[in-house]
């Protein structure tokens, strides 16, 4: 319930606190190291496993309805029972206090929801659960509040609504808005996918034209920054040299990413000359190896005797 405990100023955690916002409860946390605070709630919390649980505990029950039953008629009981040391009981006490002051249920039911705090990355887009979703490119950068429900992502600054999609599932999918995409030439924009693809050809004509594919590869363009970005990053790691050597060896074989062109590099297969085809091997001539012929030779005999 208390993310944080502080003497003045608890941290609440969000996701309870609006649990009890959407029922109109307060949440008021006990202070540290004080039992009596709640000393009500944990002697109900006795009572109950004394009169309920325990009474029950060798019963063996079928069904969840024979269940509830069984507890709904001991709880009554409980409930009924007259206090030890002040007149009254537990029911009546409720009727009078409790009951008169009770408000209707909201006409909805209350959604689960966690929340999350993310970064705007430059693609303009934020990472929750390995999944990518947009936000408006002017919040590049900025931190953003997201509520995650089991149908819908919603994002928020600084308390606004910005952005609101369909929650996704499968890792490493991009939900994408097309409102949120920046007009071309922003001059706010720090990196822009000509800026992008001159840097790889200052590089060397193979890191331009694989950052080119990359982007060329991508639905939207911007959504393949970050796998371009990295390669940028491996310059600080190895030579220009070992990149584009990788750089051409990855558009060789087809492989347009930022995480194929670091595993060359880091097993230095860059170095390695590569084939202009691979002959196909025959299949050795070895008496285990009996082939097609001999199958058919079997099912044919099979069948005259």
């Amino acid at each position: 319930g208390v993310k944080h405990a502080d003497r003045y100023e608890p941290n609440v955690n969000r996701t309870y606190y609006e649990m009890a916002s959407h029922y109109g409860s307060a949440i008021l946390p006990t202070r540290p190291r004080k039992p009596k605070d709640k000393a009500k709630v944990e002697a109900a919390v006795l009572l109950t496993e004394r009169w309920i649980l325990a009474a029950l505990r060798n019963r063996r029950f079928f069904s969840l309805a024979e269940l509830n039953e069984a507890i709904r008629e001991l709880l009554n009981r409980l409930n009924e029972k007259p206090f030890q040391k002040m007149e009254g009981s537990r029911k009546l006490l409720f009727e009078s206090l409790d009951k008169p002051i009770l408000r209707p249920l909201p006409p909805k039911p209350y959604e689960f929801a966690f929340w999350r705090l993310s970064r705007v990355n430059i693609d303009y887009h934020i990472t929750v659960e390995y999944v990518y979703y947009s936000v408006p490119y002017t919040l590049v950068k900025h931190e953003v509040d997201v509520r995650m429900t089991e149908g819908i992502v919603e994002i928020f600054h600084k308390g606004s609504r910005v952005a609101s999609h369909r929650r996704a599932y499968r890792k490493g999918q991009m939900v994408t808005d097309p409102l949120h995409r920046p007009k071309s030439h922003q001059k706010h924009m720090e990196w822009t996918p000509s800026r992008l693809i001159d840097w790889g050809k200052s590089m060397g004509p193979s890191i331009g034209k694989l950052i080119e594919e990359i982007l060329a590869r991508k639905p939207h363009p911007e959504q393949g920054y970050r796998s371009c970005l990295g390669i940028i990053s491996l310059s600080k790691r190895f030579s220009t040299e070992r990149l584009e050597a990788a750089a051409a060896r990855a558009i060789a074989i087809g492989a347009f990413s930022y995480t194929s062109v670091k595993s060359i590099l880091e097993k230095g297969m860059e170095q390695l000359e590569l084939p202009l085809f691979i002959p196909e091997t025959p299949t050795p001539v070895h008496e285990n190896v009996r082939g097609a012929s001999y199958y058919q030779e079997n099912r044919s005999s099979k069948f005259v005797h």
